[in-house]
């Protein structure tokens, strides 16, 4: 049976494109459960705040095998907090192309977003999996798998962090599609976030892990709320006759 909408041309069947979820508040999401993670964990242990791994090999160990509840909330809300971030740089990235952004910055956020999800999905679960105590009473394993979760939930995902924000940042300065101070701040973060691996050479390079992941937070919500939807294009000025 032949429908009203089998006869109109397909030529003029109005479409509207998807937009997917706000990214604005995917980045929300993402940063409440990444802090809410950090935050409960620290309660949980009494306010012992989550341990370096470039600290005493007897201090880690005592933490993990005293906090177990601790530390498997850490690992279980930041692996929770990967499912937004993947979420954010899948919507990002397609609203960039639908802006008319055919430059690579659309797919490098793309794939430093979710390579960032990725790493920080492992970090989580190696964390979890430092929360059952048959691990804690194994000193060398223990600071095995620290080391495993530090490298992929702290350089690991923040460079790749980075790359998402870079992604973001390039096309906003150069199409106007963000304030020029807000894209000039991404880049800035970008740049941090990229020195930061350094960690992996030297110790003293850790205090720009903390710097670029929540500045980055901060700049990815903001972003979220003000990339616009739709590329406002000015109307081509007709001249006058005279």
């Amino acid at each position: 049976m032949e429908t009203i909408e089998n006869r109109v041309p397909r030529e003029t069947r109005k479409t509207t494109p998807q937009s997917g979820p706000p990214p604005g508040v995917l980045a929300v999401v993402f940063t409440a459960l990444f802090l809410g993670g950090l935050v409960l964990s620290t309660l949980l242990a009494g306010g012992d705040p989550f341990p370096s791994p470039f600290g005493g090999t007897d201090a880690i160990t005592a933490y993990f095998r005293d906090h177990e509840d601790a530390v498997r909330v850490s690992g279980a809300l930041q692996f929770a907090s990967s499912v937004p971030l993947a979420l954010y740089a899948a919507t990002v990235s397609a609203r960039l192309h639908r802006l008319g952004v055919r430059a690579p910055g659309a797919t490098i956020a793309l794939a430093g977003g979710v390579l960032a999800a990725a790493f920080l999905t492992c970090s989580g679960l190696v964390t979890w999996v430092l929360s059952h105590g048959e691990v804690t009473q194994r000193p060398e394993l223990v600071r095995a798998l620290q080391y495993l979760a530090f490298g992929l939930g702290g350089p690991g995902h923040v460079v790749l962090l980075g790359l998402l924000v870079a992604g973001i940042a390039v096309p906003g300065l150069l199409a106007g599609l963000l304030p020029r101070p807000l894209a000039v701040a991404g880049l800035a973060v970008a740049a941090v976030a990229e020195l930061s691996t350094l960690v992996l050479l030297t110790e003293g390079a850790a205090l720009l892990l903390p710097i670029a992941r929540f500045a980055g937070l901060a700049w990815l919500i903001a972003a979220g709320f003000l990339l616009p939807r739709h590329r406002v294009r000015t109307p081509a000025r007709v001249p006058e006759e005279g």
